[in-house]
């Protein structure tokens, strides 16, 4: 008996033991069921096999050690019992390719690829079997294409690798994902690859749906029916797929009844807004930018009241007025309407903002770019006192900001930019309190910004006035002792009068980093407590004032900084500044003395470099060759000496290079000829000597080629003609031989063609007629920099107007033979062939140069008539024809009615006419018949002043012959003023009468109403 209470008593014993040692052993198979050691110890190996297939740069994994599994990084267990249930392995440090839209993923940002897993993913992964979330996005595994076994994880219910730098297609095994509530694979791919759909239709329980930036250009015509079969979809994302078109069915998604989220944006839609958007009532994003969108927005929007955001912007063919009915939706947020085509005024539209009961939610209004809206902002801008950001700039509004802007307390962001608003900036401004950013620049405003426009913008630090314009029309008027209540970072002022005292409340900003104080009519010199601020700015323009004195060599700035003193009286050497500036302006001051020796090891990162205009002497240091970055090299009308350095090697970027009007001499160095990217070779107005080197000819994208007024000599290269960009070409005042090549009939765009005083000889190339780019007409403005050009017999400098300029000047040659064929140069504006040889007739067709102004041909051997065509020229404003051997009659019409100088016509013996004293054959004739006419014209004013002369004896005798007789006679003098008096009697009389007879006639109606 005892021995079996023993062996009663460990039973119990026996049945633990049997479990510890159940629970220990090790199994390979399935852990489905009640948990066991060997599944914990199953997924723990499981992630250590997962962590060394990856690459982990940074060290995100280091916790991954231990037992423990559940304390690391980015793992989640269930909470009953150990299972892995979550790895979320987001690379935080990476920029979202939502953030700015772009597909960037941590490939294309530096920071995040320091911290973003790669290598390969682990098989392992499938013995987590619990696993309901994996997130991997935002790292970089390298083209790796997304594993198919991930299709596998039948538990799975999100799933996000958006960003990760996968690559090839979407493996249709996600399609199996039937538990799958959320899918992200925004930018998966850094290669663009077609994908299909056909997966798609598996995920049935699918509610948040991302797809964007993956082509899906193969799915275009039935991508709709595809996302017709998630009938639970409450969010679908496929932003930059090349859908391409939009389903044009009344009802294309019928199961999907419940969206919220809609976003189709940059897709290329070229259809009207759809309908069908009406029926999902409980949508509240909807974003459909950057597509081809036209037409106008459906009044219908009024109805879908859930609508928080709405983005229509970049469509540049929507267009018409914008609807009332948006004013309905209460409780929308955001607006954005950006560049399109929007038309009408702005009035009734904010006005309609404004009329929800409880206020309306706006936060953020963008319609800005839409050049066609214009109208007053009504008073009942100040009802949306939700808004937080303001976008109206570039669109052609008019008026003041009206005072009720002031109840926009929550506002951070004024941008009304680029407008015609032509009022007063309303005081009320200065009640924003929560105002951060605040630009009014390219409007003209009219008078004067107080200190009450700034008294409650305690956290305003970006204020923006400026305009283009050189007319300063809006004034400040602040005390020297005001103490502003904000602390800028962002100042610019442009056209707006500050002075003439430097602004003292500037001592206060110690946080600015950006400050234009640009044409502010400043005429001071800039205090030493400015300099002392120890501000590290990252742009300073002071430019287009009267600032005078020194300028100090102890100024700091930040990396890649811009600098612009120009159009300024400073004086002084030449001014040293930090090293770490990208871009330098000193032009139009007084700077003297040389430059620095080591100017390119004191700033070596100089991207731009302009001294023009100042006195600077001595020779061009050689150190400037060790800035290898510099795109513009400007150091024109100086009192430079010496010969050109050899410092055009490792200068990839240099597009502007300009010495002109120097003392500069020797020769071109040949090592120009390795600027690939050289666009203007400005070296004209100097002392250089020898032949153009061919090593030039490399230059292909040259614009502008200006080596006049040097001493160059030998032939015009033929290789002129392989610079197929050419626009001026201008070589004169130098001694150049030899012909004209006909290569430079290839410059098809060429319009300026200045060759004059030279040594040319032979013919011009008959090609030279056909020079398209005198025939063509210019749509836009283009730069191409600054030149002296000889018109109308006078030297004008052009610079923003230089593209408009069309021009030969051939002049004070050798050359000989007929003149051209020109009639093809429609555009052609001044034509100068004096002081050559040239023989034969002015060709007749120079008529049709219809916009011809200058036209000078004096000093040749020309012979023939005037071409009556000539007469055509309604545009000729100067005409030089002397020293020839013209003959005929000059013609008398048009535009020769005003060319009333003899010496136009000097010298030729054989033409006749006015203006010249020689009388042609006839003209006698023709005086004899006009001193006939002359003589009936004097006859007639003859007569005419005969009855002048009569009017007055005639007044006189009929005065006399009424009144003399009432003078001399006393009697007949009585009878007529007692006729007088009894006629006036009767008028009174006749008066007196009828007036009392209307008085009773309107006491009596009075009576009768009383009644």
């Amino acid at each position: 008996m005892a021995n079996i209470n023993a062996s009663i008593h460990f039973l119990p014993l026996i049945f633990l033991s049997s479990t510890f040692l159940h629970l220990e052993t090790v199994k390979l198979g399935s852990c489905n069921g009640v948990l066991t050691v060997s599944c914990t110890e199953i997924e723990r190996k499981a992630l250590v096999n997962f962590k060394r297939g990856l690459t982990d740069p940074s060290g995100r994994l280091s916790s991954w050690v231990g037992q423990d599994f559940c304390r690391w990084r980015g793992v989640v267990c269930s909470q009953r019992v150990p299972r892995v249930i979550k790895l979320k392995l987001r690379n935080q440090y990476a920029r979202s390719p939502d953030a700015d839209g772009e597909a960037t993923g941590a490939f294309g940002d530096y920071h995040g690829a320091a911290h973003a897993f790669g290598g390969e993913i682990s098989h392992s992964l499938l013995d987590l079997k619990d696993l309901r979330y994996l997130d991997l996005s935002m790292n970089n595994f390298g083209g790796l294409k997304i594993p198919k076994f991930i299709g596998s994880f039948k538990r799975l219910r999100y799933l996000n690798l958006s960003g990760a730098s996968f690559g090839g297609t979407i493996p249709p095994h996600l399609g199996n994902l039937s538990s799958l509530l959320y899918l992200d694979l925004n930018s998966y791919s850094l290669e663009s690859v077609e994908n299909d759909l056909h997966w798609l239709s598996g995920l049935s329980s699918l509610r948040h749906l991302n797809l964007g930036n993956i082509d899906f250009s193969k799915a275009a015509a039935y991508w709709d029916r595809a996302v017709n079969s998630l009938s639970s979809l409450l969010e679908l994302r496929l932003p930059g797929c090349g859908l391409s078109s939009l389903p044009d069915l009344s009802l294309p998604f019928g199961n999907v009844t419940s969206l919220s989220v809609l976003d189709l944006s940059n897709n290329g839609f070229n259809s009207s807004i759809p309908h069908w958007l009406f029926n999902f009532s409980s949508l509240a994003y909807l974003d459909l930018n950057s597509n081809n969108l036209q037409g106008s927005v459906p009044e219908g929007f009024g109805y879908l009241i859930s609508l928080k955001y709405i983005d229509f912007s970049s469509n540049l063919f929507i267009g018409g007025r914008l609807p009332r009915d948006l004013g309905k939706l209460c409780n929308l947020r955001t607006l954005k309407l950006s560049f399109n085509s929007i038309s009408g005024e702005i009035t009734e539209f904010i006005d309609g903002l404004s009329e929800c009961v409880n206020s309306s939610s706006l936060e953020s209004l963008d319609l800005g770019f839409n050049y066609k809206l214009g109208g007053f902002l009504p008073n009942s801008l100040g009802h949306l006192k939700n808004l937080k950001s303001l976008h109206l700039w570039s669109n052609s509004l008019v008026g003041s900001i009206p005072n009720s802007i002031g109840n926009l307390s929550s506002l951070q962001e004024f941008y009304i930019s680029e407008n015609e608003m032509n009022g007063i900036i309303p005081e009320s401004v200065g009640q924003l309190s929560a105002l951060v950013a605040l630009d009014l620049s390219e409007n003209p405003w009219v008078g004067v910004v107080t200190e009450s426009h700034f008294s409650n913008l305690t956290t305003l630090t970006e204020l923006a006035i400026k305009k283009s314009s050189p007319n300063v029309t809006l004034a400040f008027n602040v005390s020297s002792k005001w103490i502003p209540p904000f602390k800028l970072n962002y100042l610019e002022l442009r056209t707006c009068q500050l002075g003439p005292k430097f602004p003292a409340w500037l001592r206060t900003q110690k946080q600015l980093k950006t400050v234009v104080l640009n044409n502010a009519r400043i005429s001071d010199t800039i205090p030493d407590w400015f300099w002392k601020l120890d501000l590290q700015v990252d742009l300073l323009d002071f430019a287009n004032n009267q600032l005078s004195g020194r300028v100090p060599n102890s100024l700091k700035f930040q990396e890649q900084a811009i600098v612009d003193l120009s159009s300024n009286c400073f004086h002084g050497p030449f001014p040293h500044f930090s090293s770490n500036l990208s871009s330098l302006y000193l032009r139009d001051n007084s700077f003297s003395g040389p430059m620095p020796r080591d100017l390119g090891k004191t700033m070596p990162w100089l991207i731009n470099f302009d001294v023009s205009w100042n006195s600077l002497n001595g020779t061009i240091p050689l150190s400037i060759g060790k800035i290898t970055g510099l795109t513009s090299l400007v150091l024109s009308n100086n009192h430079l000496s010496g010969q050109i350095p050899l410092i055009w090697n490792d200068k990839p970027d240099l597009y502007i290079v300009d010495m002109a009007n120097n003392s500069l001499s020797g020769e071109i160095p040949s090592s120009m000829g390795t600027l690939n990217s050289l666009m203007f070779l400005i070296l004209s107005g100097n002392k250089l000597s020898g032949e153009i080197p061919s090593s030039l000819q490399n230059c292909k994208i040259m614009d502008s080629f200006d080596l006049g007024d040097n001493r160059l000599s030998g032939n015009l290269p033929s290789w002129i003609g392989e610079m197929q960009s050419l626009l001026i070409l201008r070589l004169r005042s130098n001694f150049f031989d030899g012909n004209i090549p006909s290569q430079v009939c290839s410059l098809s765009h060429l319009h300026i063609l200045d060759l004059a005083h030279n040594n040319l000889s032979r013919f011009i190339p008959s090609c030279l007629g056909y020079l398209s780019g005198m025939a063509t007409v210019i749509s836009s403005e283009r730069y191409e920099g600054r030149l002296s050009v000889v018109v109308k017999g006078r030297e004008l400098i052009y610079q923003s107007t230089l593209y408009l300029v069309n021009s030969i000047d051939l002049s004070d040659n050798n050359l000989s033979g007929k003149l051209p064929e020109i009639r093809n140069l429609s555009r052609l504006g001044t034509l100068n062939l004096s002081i050559n040889h040239f023989t034969g007739n002015i060709p007749e067709d120079i008529g049709s140069l219809s916009q011809l102004e200058t036209l000078d041909l004096s000093r040749n051997q020309l012979s023939g008539p005037i071409p009556p065509s000539m007469i055509s020229l309604t545009s000729l404003n100067h005409l030089n024809l002397s020293y020839n051997r013209l003959s005929g009659k000059i013609p008398t019409s048009n535009q020769f009615q005003t060319f009333n100088d003899p010496s136009i016509y000097r010298n030729n013996l054989a033409l006749c006419g006015d203006p010249l004293p020689m009388k042609c054959p006839g003209d006698d004739k023709a005086t004899t018949d006009s001193s006939r006419v002359g003589n009936e014209d004097h006859d007639d004013e003859f007569e005419m002043r005969w009855f002048y002369v009569s009017m007055g004896p005639g007044f006189a005798v009929g005065f006399w012959a009424v009144f003399g007789p009432l003078i001399i006679n006393r009697s007949w003098r009585r009878a007529y003023f007692r006729f007088l008096d009894e006629m006036k009697d009767r008028v009174m009389v006749v008066i007196t009468v009828n007036v009392a007879r209307l008085q009773k006639k309107c006491e009596w109606e009075r009576r009768q109403h009383g009644t």
